[in-house]
This record gives structure tokens, sequence and C-alpha cells, in this order.
């Protein structure tokens, strides 16, 4: 009756529907009366997981930048996963914004989680392995009050709770 049970938390984004979403972003740009000659740009790097936005002015930036988090929303992409950085000049006098797109959970996030988990004294184990944290526990009960209680903390990025067995 002791058998362990155990979940996955972990961090991911589904890059096809983020590419799906500047696609339609990018239409929209092209298409839209206010931003049609206006020559902004938006390209994803899959590789890099990165979104670079480039246009002649901070406002118009700003405005691909909402139709992109509207497209990425409606895709259900989380935004918590796509973090802009600052503007940046680039050439011909136009701005650059690039955006990461966060994916997996890093050494320090992922030791932050570990230590709330424990100062909440449930009595489940943590494991961190690699990019993901493993959650066990003889008790399903403990597992979905963990589940809770991580729901309610900001760690900077969307966690998904996967392999709940």
């Amino acid at each position: 009756m002791a058998k362990e049970q155990s979940f996955d938390v972990v961090s991911t984004v589904d890059m096809q529907e983020v590419d799906n979403a500047c696609q339609q972003a990018k239409k929209e740009v092209v298409n839209r009366y206010d931003l049609k000659d206006s020559g902004a740009s938006l390209n994803l790097d899959k590789q890099a997981k990165t979104i670079t936005v480039q246009a002649p002015a901070d406002f118009v930036a700003g405005q691909v930048i909402d139709i992109l988090q509207s497209k990425l929303v409606k895709r259900g992409v989380d935004l918590g996963a796509v973090q802009f950085g600052a503007s940046e000049a680039a050439s011909g006098g136009t701005v650059r914004r690039v955006a990461k797109i966060i994916e997996g959970i890093d050494r320090d996030t992922a030791g932050t989680i570990n230590k709330d988990i424990k100062a909440q004294k449930y009595k489940v184990k943590v494991a961190i392995e690699g990019d993901k944290l493993r959650v066990s526990s003889p008790s399903r009960d403990a597992l979905q009050e963990v589940i809770s209680f991580l729901k309610g903390q900001d760690y900077g990025q969307p966690l998904q709770y996967v392999n709940y067995r």
C-alpha cells in the first residue's frame, strides 16, 4: 500500500504554437492599416528560441508586441514564457526588441522551488532532475497540496505538472 506516487514539475513551451502565433502576427502587421508601410518586422529563431521585433520607433514596436502577445494568448502560450528585453538602437534609426522564450527550469529556480516546498513541511521528497523536478510521496493528498501551493507561487515562468502517477 505504501507505493510511491509522483509527478514532475516542468516548464515547457509548444514551439509550433509560438511559430503559428508569429506567422499570424506577421500577417496582421503587413495588413493592418496603421502598420502597413511602417517597416516593422517580426522574426522567430527556433534554434535560439528568440523572437526579434524591429520597428522604426518604440511606439510601433510596442504595437507589434501587443499583436504578438494577443496571438500567443489565443494559441494557448503563457506570456510568462516570453520575456522581452529592453529596446536597443538598430541600424537605420530603427529600434529592436528581443524576447527570450524560457523553457526548462534552471538550477536556481529549481532550488528555490525545492526550498519553498520543504519550508511548507509537506511529507514529500523533491528531486531535481536536469531541467525538471520530481515530487514523490506515498500520499496523493500531499502531492495535490504541493501542486496547489506551487500554483499560488510566482517563479517568473509558467510551470506545468505532468506524469502524475
